[in-house]
């Protein structure tokens, strides 16, 4: 596939490990740099080396989320911290250069040493495919957090994107009562096909009570306001990203549990997750990047 032989796997979570596990079973050579307290498969080449193991490849693969204070790579299982100033100084502009949930600062560091770095998280496949493990890990959130079974349980569903759709067919598979909440006319009659009950987002707190409520919009629904009229005993599982759409501390002041369920597929199905970013960034390479 094109000219690339050669992958660079620097840091990430169990989702990259078994990504570098994945490329090389294709029979790509893997180096990875990062991994020092897990196991990989032996097919992979270690390298203690970040900017040495960098240099070596045609295509770098930084993690998703590619840092988390702006200065150091997103590595949980390296046992040294690896800097992004580290890699990306190793990096030439001949070779390529991807990450996950790129950061404006990420960006420009690269821009600055004339590279281009592509967001693998921000492709519509990864997103689709993501909806999946995302939308298993939040019932199985909901079955352990609940006394109550799924079948026959009142579920809200804040939004209807990627992940509300795959949620709304699973719980509906569970025999779940569900209700979607939506803005847009489109998205409350494709849920009727689902099975489900609909109501618009503005009129969401004269929907009733429910057991449980899968927030998948970023943006704040659930504010005092509208908590202070939930019922004490409802589960809320929020999905959205970063800022979230829940004011927590109202939630802990009313005594309405709570769970920020952040990065659902590196958590629940670390496996799965590494094949859909693999599979993401060959079909990045296709398109010739």
């Amino acid at each position: 596939m094109s000219n690339i032989e050669t992958f660079a796997v620097i840091g990430g979570d169990l989702r990259s490990a078994y990504l570098a596990g994945a490329l090389a079973a294709d029979g790509y050579k893997v180096i990875t740099s990062g991994f020092d307290s897990t196991d990989l498969p032996p097919c992979v080449t270690g390298c203690t080396n970040p900017a040495q193991a960098a240099s070596l490849a045609d295509f770098v693969i930084l993690p998703l989320p590619v840092t988390t204070d702006a200065s150091t790579l997103n590595a949980p299982f390296s046992r040294v911290r690896i800097t992004l100033d580290q890699v990306l100084n190793s990096v030439g502009p001949e070779q390529k250069l991807a990450g996950g949930s790129v950061s404006e600062v990420v960006r420009k560091e690269a821009e600055k040493r004339g590279l281009t770095i592509y967001d693998y998280f921000s492709r519509e496949e990864l997103a689709i495919h993501n909806s999946v493990p995302t939308a298993e890990g939040a019932i199985q959130l909901a079955m352990e957090e609940t006394p109550i079974t799924i079948s026959g349980a009142r579920c809200l569903i804040t939004g209807y994107g990627r992940i509300g759709r795959t949620l709304a067919r699973l719980l509906v598979a569970l025999g779940a009562d569900v209700t979607v909440a939506a803005r847009k006319f489109a998205d409350l009659a494709w849920a009727t096909t689902q099975g489900c009950a609909v109501v618009e987002m503005e009129h969401m707190a004269d929907a009733g009570d429910f057991d449980v409520i899968f927030n998948t919009v970023p943006v704040m629904l659930f504010d005092r306001e509208l908590l202070t009229k939930m019922d004490r005993g409802t589960l809320l599982i929020d999905l959205a990203s970063r800022p979230g759409g829940v004011d927590f501390n109202a939630a802990a002041e009313l005594q309405i549990k709570t769970i920020w369920a952040l990065s659902l597929p590196g958590r629940v199905a670390p496996k799965s997750s590494g094949l859909f970013i693999k599979n993401t960034i060959l079909n990045m390479i296709k398109e010739g990047i």
